[in-house]
Formats: C-alpha cells, sequence, structure tokens
C-alpha cells in the first residue's frame, strides 16, 4: 500500500510511540505565572484528567508516551513523574532531536511514532512522523498537514482523543477500557497518583 493513500485508521494502527507537545495540547496553553518574595516565581498549568486516565489506558495496550516541549517547566516534571510518561524532554528548540534519541531507544522507525501538536514548533516533527495529530486549537498550518484532528481542544481531553482514536483503529479500545476497570488489574491502582498539596 502506497503511503499516500494511507488512512488514519491505518497510520494508527502502526503506532507504538505516542508524543505530545505540552502546552496548547496537554494544557489549554496559558502560561500563568505567580511572582514570589524572592524575584523568582511559581509556574501554574492545567492539566485534563481525562488525558491522564487516558495516559493509563495507553500504557495497557501497549504503547510508549513522551513529552516534547520548548519550556522548561518544573510543574511538567511533576506531571510527567505522576503519570509514569517514559520520555520527557524539555527545553527542545529543535524537537526532532529528541525524536531521534526515542527512535534509537525504542528500535522503531517514524512510521511508528505519532505526535499531537498544536503550533508552528511542532511542524518538523509532524512532517516526518507515521501519524500526525492535531488539536482542535491548532494553528491552520498544524492542521493542514494534520492525518487526524481531535475534536477537543489541548487542556480539554485532546490527549484522550489522540489515544481513543489509536485504540479504536486497532479494535481495542472497549476491551482496554474493561481491563482498565478489573479490580484486579494494578495499573487501574497505580494510574494518575498526585500529590497535589497533601
Amino acid at each position: 500500500m502506497a503511503s499516500q493513500t494511507l488512512t488514519a485508521q491505518d497510520r494508527a494502527r502502526r503506532i507504538k510511540v505516542l508524543l505530545y507537545d505540552v502546552d496548547g495540547v496537554l494544557t489549554n496553553g496559558d502560561i500563568t505565572i505567580i511572582p514570589d518574595n524572592d524575584g523568582d516565581a511559581v509556574e501554574v498549568k492545567s492539566f485534563a484528567a481525562h488525558d491522564g486516565l487516558g495516559i493509563s489506558l495507553a500504557r495497557l495496550a501497549g504503547l510508549k508516551i513522551g513529552f516534547i516541549t520548548k519550556r522548561n517547566s518544573r510543574v511538567v516534571a511533576i506531571r510527567a513523574r505522576d503519570l509514569k510518561i517514559d520520555y520527557v524532554y524539555q527545553g527542545q528548540s529543535h524537537k526532532m532531536d529528541a525524536v531521534e534519541k526515542i527512535l534509537a531507544a525504542e528500535n522503531c522507525t517514524l512510521e511508528e511514532l505519532a505526535y499531537v501538536g498544536d503550533y508552528i514548533i511542532d511542524l518538523p516533527v509532524m512532517r516526518k512522523v507515521g501519524f500526525a495529530i492535531a488539536t482542535a486549537n491548532a494553528r491552520a498550518q498544524v492542521k493542514s498537514i494534520a492525518h487526524y484532528i481531535t475534536p477537543l481542544r489541548g487542556g480539554e481531553g485532546a490527549g484522550r482523543d489522540a489515544i481513543d482514536f489509536i485504540l479504536d483503529a486497532r479494535g481495542i479500545l472497549a476491551q482496554t477500557i474493561e481491563k482498565f476497570l478489573d479490580p484486579r488489574n494494578a495499573e487501574a491502582a497505580r494510574a494518575d497518583i498526585g500529590v497535589g498539596n497533601m
């Protein structure tokens, strides 16, 4: 089958690693900065709980997950830790550098990578991966090259949309959800355990 005739479902069935931008994809893109008394600041981001549970479903289905973002943020590191993300690359002006490292670590091809983006910095990766996904709030340039556009906006469940699409294309979405809901399954118990302000 020639690559230009592949459907979004065909592309989704090949995916082994799902990569996300963060701001505007796993968040709504707002960056709230609260100054402290020492001249530093605390950065605040809001993440969708649906995306966190979706990442647990993806893990159950055998997908590896990564975050690649231009910003350096302690908040992202904490969220990645809570979700047990396989690959976290922050401070990435040229995101293909991180992608090349992930390809080598996973011994997979670009066709086996999916990437979810929303902004022009995501274009170099989205032009090369096997399955390029744009969020509903993505810039027009990003949407124009995407193989799939999520129904929901970044920070409102777009991350989960990407996972649902991939698992549905494989025909395993319903069974993966049931596996997650099984009380004997340890993944459900350990999924997205954050400390918050406790």
